[in-house]
């Protein structure tokens, strides 16, 4: 597949807060990456600042957090220096953001079609009956039953699944061309989780899209990706083809890969990383 690298170029991005001393702590230190019309992931465990790395994307570092880079830019557009306008006209046009909880996302006190069609209010000039229709045909797309219905059902009448569909709804319902997911299938039971990924990735190859994908399910990764970036205190440790993550040498991605719960794995220690080995490696 032939790769547009200049989606989204990334280049020395830095994210800081203050320490207790007032001394500036680096979170993210320095990552370099590119995201094109292809399907990335962004692995690590928790905290090793993956979605800080999301966020500073898309302007959402809270503050009092700082984002330095070389660069960011979108389709070749600078991102940095963008003001709280030029960001907020940004997002949900050519830049959107899927997270992992719908109840955290969704307005309960507003009803489903409202919600969805907000980014139509917010950044086009379609009339009412437009934005109606268009609705309609984005819920039907990520495959909720009876859009007609939905559209006026408020969100504690969904289930986790349908939640999460609507969100993806909202996201993709004005054609951006880069969605970043969140663990936007850790709130999912299984079998969810894998309809909810085959939904995102065939949307995605169907508008020509790129997704960057924030996850610590590496199987998943694996079976529904095209490139990994490994993610360790704030660096990008390592990245290759997804498929190729099981046979991965890196010490730290290979751990990531061998420490998967699982039923086999019950009632036993799981592996754990080999600092020294991690060192000899840098």
């Amino acid at each position: 597949m032939a790769l547009d690298d200049s989606l989204l170029d990334v280049r020395g991005l830095r994210v800081r807060f203050a320490g207790r001393d007032g001394e500036p702590v680096e979170v993210v230190k320095g990552i370099d990456f590119t995201v094109g019309t292809e399907k990335v992931a962004l692995v690590g465990e928790s905290g090793s600042g993956k979605s800080l790395t999301a966020r500073a994307l898309l302007g959402l570092v809270p503050r009092p957090g700082q984002v330095t880079a070389e660069h960011l830019r979108l389709g070749g557009s600078e991102l940095l220096g963008l003001s709280a306008r030029q960001w907020q006209a940004l997002r949900g046009t050519r830049l959107s953001l899927v997270l992992q909880d719908p109840k955290y996302s969704l307005n309960p006190v507003l009803k489903v079609g409202t919600q969805v069609e907000e980014v139509l209010v917010l950044h086009t000039r379609l009339t009412r009956r437009e934005r109606r229709e268009k609705v309609l045909d984005m819920l039907d797309a990520v495959g909720l039953p009876n859009p007609t219905a939905l559209y006026d059902s408020y969100p504690h009448e969904l289930s986790g699944g349908m939640g999460q569909r609507v969100m993806l709804a909202a996201m993709l319902i004005n054609d951006p061309r880069l969605l970043i997911a969140d663990e936007p299938t850790s709130a999912l039971d299984s079998d969810l989780r894998h309809q909810m990924l085959e939904l995102i990735m065939g949307l995605v190859e169907q508008r020509g899209m790129g997704l960057l994908l924030i996850s610590h399910d590496l199987p998943l990764v694996a079976k529904y990706c095209d490139r990994v970036l490994v993610m360790h205190h704030g660096q990008i440790v390592d990245q290759c083809r997804a498929a190729e993550l099981a046979a991965a040498s890196h010490p730290y991605t290979r751990t990531l890969w061998n420490c998967r719960p699982s039923a086999l794995s019950y009632g036993h220690s799981l592996p754990t990383l080999n600092r020294r080995l991690l060192e000899e490696w840098s």
